[in-house]
């Protein structure tokens, strides 16, 4: 019942937040933005959603080996083709990566660390999508300025929250380091070995790299298909911002926190919200007609296999106790 009740939540948030755009932002401008996409935009969009999961699968095959595990690149493929599939209809936006974790996990000796692959593999990417939005407001300064008037007009008890919250977070971490837990030694040690180890830095950030300009790319793409005529100077450093609400699990597959993010920053840019929408929407169902093969995947895949994966040749010792 809880549940169902945290899917019902979610889902109301998605369709209260797309309903009260759509009453709030002019109805007619708001179709003129979400004009007939042209079809050559979006084929090119679906083509380079193909190369963004092999490379995500990739990522996560790197991690796991890195942390002792063995992991197929077919595998990993198929598992985050399934994966992203599920993220898109289920409410909260990581139940497709809480089941290839599962997977993983009931084919592993080490079903604890092949959790914890999965989270370091999408930790990642959000790190490079932070790295490349604080990178394009730093280049944009006439964009960061009215984005932080914006947000500071919206009312200073969100930033007492956010301040409060990151407070308390920096005192749980620094009692944690006094006394750290097993699980969080363990956590810091794949950490360490499979994310900021000299030997894979350059790897992992180089695929997080690919994988989040693929995400940017398409969301262009995706102003190009319906006519958005804003240059890509203009248009780059708002796409990253929007993305990163998309990780907040609130809603469904990030809908409704997109389309509401999208029409803050087209504002604070001093640009339509609704054509901010209108990307945002032709974006999100580009993204989930591209997870349909996982649909297929998870029709056809088999059961895993129970503590079948040994650790590769040359791989660390893992075993916890």
């Amino acid at each position: 019942m809880a549940r169902a009740n945290a899917m019902l939540l979610r889902l109301g948030v998605s369709g209260a937040l797309i309903g009260l755009l759509a009453w709030r932002l002019d109805a007619q401008a708001l179709r003129d933005a979400f004009a007939a996409p042209a079809p050559g935009w979006l084929w090119l969009a679906l083509l380079i959603s193909a190369p963004q999961v092999m490379l995500s699968a990739w990522r996560w095959r790197l991690t796991a080996r890195r942390m002792g595990l063995t992991l197929s690149l077919r595998r990993a493929v198929a598992e985050y083709y399934a994966a992203t599939f599920l993220n898109q209809v289920l409410p909260g936006g990581v139940v497709g990566d809480a089941t290839r974790a599962w997977r993983h996990a009931q084919s592993s000796l080490d079903r604890a660390r092949a959790w914890r692959a999965v989270v370091i593999e999408r930790l990642s990417g959000q790190v490079m999508l932070l790295l490349i939005a604080l990178v394009g407001l730093a280049a944009a300064p006439a964009l960061r300025d009215s984005l932080a008037a914006l947000f500071f007009r919206l009312g200073n008890a969100s930033w007492t929250g956010l301040v409060a919250g990151i407070a308390g977070l920096a005192a749980l971490a620094l009692w944690a380091c006094r006394r750290p837990p097993a699980w969080l030694r363990h956590t810091l040690h794949d950490l360490e070995v499979a994310l900021v180890a000299s030997s894979v830095w350059l790897w992992q950030s180089l695929g997080s790299l690919g994988v989040v300009a693929s995400y940017i790319a398409i969301y262009a793409i995706a102003a190009r298909a319906i006519g958005a005529d804003i240059a890509l100077s203009t248009l780059l450093p708002l796409i990253p911002p929007v993305l990163m609400v998309m990780a907040i699990p609130l809603s469904v597959a990030g809908w409704g926190l997109r389309e509401g993010a999208a029409a803050l920053v087209w504002m604070g840019a001093g640009l339509d919200p609704a054509q901010g929408v209108a990307i945002s929407l032709v974006y999100g169902v580009i993204v989930l007609v591209s997870s349909l093969p996982g649909a297929w995947l998870l029709c056809r895949r088999r059961p895993p296999r129970q503590g079948r994966d040994t650790p590769p040749p040359g791989a660390p010792l893992t075993s916890e106790r």
